[in-house]
């Protein structure tokens, strides 16, 4: 039966953040004219890992994919003209959360806000960081710690924010199945609770229950998805009832945002993506029951590079139609007693059930981050196995791939690019901030910081007296590294082969055969240069390759162009093989290339795959690169046979 009012619509945002806080501030202004009703802000990666723009990891990377915020002069121009005290804006920023929310509520008290009047969201999510973004700094137990200490001070002082959004989004770009989102995420939201319950009085803890919201994934098996988010209301109401004595119906709501898939996007029929962004929409929309506070789509083109401005504004109108254009909004739940998604709703819940109560036994999420990971990286490899024996379908991948040009493909590559000169403004910049403030004033919030993070003391208020007088986001990081020391995730890779090498003995084969010929096991070193934390597809070449019968030698992300260098000397590399995603691929490439000469190993064949334009991978040949891959090459065993070729001493003296 219709109703008789309609439902508000969901928040519509955009996920963005280019170039310069300058910049960002004129897109948000335009997208928000262009009817968008609330701000998602994406950071660059030195900003999310707790370096400045002049760092030397920060090489290449600066603006690339979001906003470098290097203080609070930064943190003024990117909400210029933008008042905070109406605006609800969702940053995703997880190591270096308690930073960006201190510089938040620094600029909102310049701009006169009432600071307890602030709505929005800090991701604050690091058990994710570990398993699939990377963007992690300080080890497990401190960085919960430092969760705890944003909620405890959004609870007190910024009532109506999110101080933590459990994020199953990146579980799912890492491979995880539903069940395995939904228990990874709802362990991580237990293990957040559990440490802030001590830090609460019982009567007031309901209520930081209600705060916690989750930022989800919605896939292209929309129907599948739609029952997922039927079984988090559900197991979630379960949790809050059960473990915690939630009473209040009101503060056990399941409250999330979503960005549906961006995992699923093409680089080939790029077009294609429209449609399975539309549909991916469905799963979070459709189910009022189960309907998501806030939605941000990716674009079209988003497996290409940087969406420009149209693109974005492209799939914000698709938001926009749905809600207003639709009846969507006029009905009552359309599932409800639907037999069909009762029983997928049940087994996933039972699936998910009996995942939760491994994680338990283990000790919770924090103790089980080396199972999580590894059963990611398992799951991620059977699920491109299936896409490359056709088990799963990809339009336009794996079948009918024969298509017409896309003419959205124009002069510009159909995407935007960042200025590399963006780089070196930043980095003048900020030497000029540092030149102008209050050294003395820096030097003793810093001490002050520094000795609330040692005595365990919740470092907000402590952030926030930073914040005012200048400090940067690297010295801000920097004192947390010292009292909590820096963390090496795992990699989810293990030495050992796995059961999955049907189809590989012509490989294993000619590894085998090679290997004989080099004296030694071919060995093939993976790297990822820079600060792009998405090691996906790195683990799944590193899984391959092993199982392939390899000698393989991955340490994990973030490293220097100097160490991974320093590794294919000392391991003795046959082939090296690089992944960025971010972007920065150019200046990284280069810089390693320098260094592989000037160490005496320009004969070792250096490969490299990420989101790479044509023109970019003609450059990288030019430096010397022997094979550019891109998401279009899907195919492992074809990237494996490259690097038997490659390694092949015959096939080096035929060349």
């Amino acid at each position: 039966m219709a109703m008789t009012q309609k439902d508000r619509p969901w928040l519509i945002r955009t996920y963005a953040g280019h170039s310069t806080a300058a910049a960002s501030n004129a897109l948000y202004r335009s997208n928000l004219a262009k009817g968008q009703t609330g701000l998602s802000v994406a950071f660059d990666l030195p900003t999310q890992t707790g370096y400045d723009s002049d760092h030397v990891l920060a090489r290449g990377e600066v603006g690339k994919v979001g906003v470098p915020v290097s203080h609070l002069g930064d943190m003024r121009t990117l909400f210029s003209d933008i008042p905070l005290e109406k605006m609800n804006t969702s940053m995703t920023i997880n190591a270096t959360a308690p930073w960006l929310l201190a510089l938040y509520i620094a600029v909102a008290e310049e701009q006169g806000a009432d600071v307890s009047a602030l709505q929005g969201t800090v991701q604050n999510d690091l058990i994710k960081e570990y398993l699939s973004r990377g963007t992690y700094i300080c080890p497990p137990a401190p960085s919960l710690k430092m969760i705890a200490d944003v909620a405890e001070y959004c609870y007190t002082n910024v009532p109506k924010w999110n101080p933590m959004n459990v994020c199953s989004y990146h579980l799912q770009e890492a491979g995880a199945t539903p069940e395995q989102e939904l228990a990874f995420a709802l362990a991580t939201a237990t293990a957040v609770l559990d440490a802030l319950k001590p830090r609460i009085t019982p009567e007031d803890f309901p209520a930081v229950v209600g705060r916690i919201s989750f930022f989800v994934n919605a896939g292209i098996r929309f129907v599948t998805e739609m029952c997922k988010m039927r079984a988090f209301v559900d197991l979630w109401d379960e949790i809050c009832e059960t473990r915690y004595g939630v009473t209040d119906p009101k503060y056990r709501r399941f409250r999330y945002g979503v960005q549906v898939n961006s995992l699923g996007l093409t680089e080939q029929q790029p077009e294609n993506n429209v449609y399975r962004i539309l549909i991916e929409m469905l799963a979070v929309t459709l189910s009022k029951k189960a309907r998501a506070r806030a939605v941000q789509l990716p674009a079209w083109n988003e497996a290409l590079g940087l969406p420009r401005p149209w693109d974005q504004q492209w799939s914000m109108r698709m938001q926009q139609i749905m809600a207003f254009e639709t009846d969507l909004l006029e009905f009552d739940d359309l599932f409800d007693g639907n037999p069909a998604v009762d029983s997928k709703v049940e087994a996933l819940k039972e699936g998910a059930r009996q995942e939760l109560a491994q994680l338990d036994a283990m000790g919770g999420a924090i103790a089980a981050i080396d199972y999580m990971k590894a059963q990611l990286v398992g799951s991620n490899a059977e699920r491109l196995g299936r896409i490359e024996r056709g088990e799963t379908v990809v339009v336009g991948v794996n079948k009918y791939q024969a298509g017409e040009p896309s003419p959205l493909m124009t002069g510009d590559g159909g995407i935007m690019v960042v200025d590399p000169a963006v780089e070196q403004e930043q980095i003048d910049r900020l030497e000029a901030w540092r030149q102008e403030r209050d050294s003395v004033a820096v030097t003793q919030a810093l001490a002050d910081l520094r000795q609330a993070a040692a005595n365990g003391e919740n470092v907000m208020p402590a952030s926030i007296a930073c914040a005012r007088v200048g400090v940067t986001t690297g010295e801000w990081a920097a004192q947390m590294r010292a009292v909590h020391g820096e963390y090496r995730g795992p990699t989810g890779v293990s030495a050992s082969q796995s059961n999955m090498t049907t189809g590989l003995d012509e490989l294993r084969a000619d590894v085998d055969m090679v290997s004989d010929r080099l004296g030694r096991r071919l060995k093939f070193l993976v790297g990822k240069p820079g600060l792009d934390g998405h090691s996906n597809g790195a683990e799944q070449i590193a899984v391959r390759a092993r199982d392939c019968g390899m000698d393989i030698a991955y340490e994990g992300i973030r490293l220097t162009p100097e160490e991974i260098v320093a590794a294919a000397r000392t391991d003795e590399a046959h082939v090296v093989g690089l992944s960025i995603l971010s972007g920065s691929h150019i200046p990284l490439v280069e810089d390693l290339m320098q260094r592989m000469r000037a160490e005496g190993l320009d004969h070792v064949p250096v490969i490299v795959g990420g989101i790479i334009p044509d023109d970019d991978a003609a450059r990288l040949r030019a430096l010397g690169v022997a094979r550019v891959y891109t998401p279009k090459d899907f195919e492992l065993n074809t990237i494996m046979a490259d690097i038997v070729t490659l390694a092949d001493p015959r096939s080096v003296a035929a060349e």
